[in-house]
């Protein structure tokens, strides 16, 4: 399939843009390298362009002959989003609804969305389910429900059919260290605690008064080449049958900060400096997935997951880049 992947040149993007490729997918990398690396996308067609640009969008999605959207292209820090609320509106919602008219105009009708645990807010339950209350506590998370209900009536009226991947924490790299995380600046805890081992300078961890185990924040981690897995078994079961529908993309498995720390001094080999500060605005307590859904109707189920796997693979990466940035 001719697949077009917004926002391919991140982090996420770009190792899934990679994966699909391997899995036999015509890929073409659409970013603005705003936040995204060039170098990330070597060895596919990369076009450097905004999402926000319609008559752009309309001209690729023409000349390739695209039939399939995946759409990873959004600002994703919760604490910039509460500084800044505008940008994210204005990138996250309106630059996808300019891609989604792009998409109606020219026939292409398949959309694959990168969503986020962050529609729910802080839950009511755990694990958290798909039909649980949405009630975001940051304009980010806002953003993401505000597309996923775009969606559904660009489905009831339009006809493109969408599958929105709602997935916790991104973490890790690929197995050969070579593809990882490179955000400018930071928000990842998992990355700033290896940066901050590579660089031996003590580490900020905010918030350690929630009601949880031990104080500090708890998530759910998800080993990103189990993550971009499942963009390609959603892409290939909405080519199967059109139907929209959302799936949560998690272990069911939560860690807190203070755990994740104790991982990464287990594999470094090594104590760490980290200091503990007060709660970043829109911080959610607790997210855990219950990813029974997806497990069930498309049979994914996570390889890569389990906190070693994704220290050790996110720690190759940060010392090979840390090499020659």
């Amino acid at each position: 399939m001719k697949v077009l992947v917004t926002g391919g040149a991140g982090y996420i993007g770009s190792i899934t843009s990679h994966e699909l490729a391997k899995s036999g997918h015509e890929v073409a990398v659409y970013d603005s390298l705003v936040h995204g690396h060039e170098w990330a996308v070597q060895g596919l067609e990369l076009i450097v362009g905004e999402t926000q640009d319609k008559d752009f969008l309309l001209k690729i999605l023409k000349e390739r002959q695209i039939e399939a959207v995946i759409h990873f292209a959004a600002f994703i820090e919760v604490a910039e989003s509460m500084r800044d609320p505008y940008q994210y509106f204005q990138n996250n919602v309106y630059g996808t609804l300019q891609l989604l008219a792009a998409m109606r105009e020219v026939g292409v009708n398949k959309f694959i969305f990168s969503s986020s645990a962050g529609v729910y807010g802080n839950p009511q339950r755990l694990p958290i389910k798909e039909d649980d209350n949405k009630e975001p506590t940051n304009p980010y998370g806002e953003t993401k429900v505000m597309v996923e209900k775009i969606l559904s009536w660009f489905e009831k009226i339009h006809q493109v059919h969408s599958i929105s991947l709602r997935y916790f924490n991104a973490a890790g790299a690929t197995l050969d260290g070579k593809l990882g995380e490179a955000h400018d600046p930071e928000s990842h805890l998992i990355p700033n605690l290896l940066k901050a081992a590579l660089t031996d300078k003590p580490v900020t961890i905010f918030g350690n008064d929630y009601p949880t185990l031990d104080g500090t924040c708890v998530r759910d981690y998800i080993h990103v080449l189990d993550l971009a897995k499942a963009h390609i078994m959603a892409l290939a079961a909405l080519n199967k049958t059109p139907k929209s529908t959302v799936y949560n993309v998690g272990t069911g498995k939560g860690y807190s900060n203070k755990q994740v720390l104790a991982m990464i001094e287990k594999v470094i080999g090594k104590p760490l400096k980290a200091n503990y500060a007060s709660r970043r605005p829109g911080d959610a307590a607790e997210l855990v997935a219950d990813s029974a859904k997806l497990q069930t109707e498309l049979g994914w189920r996570p390889q890569y997951s389990d906190l070693e796997t994704i220290v050790k693979t996110a720690f190759s990466w940060h010392k090979q880049s840390y090499e020659w940035r």
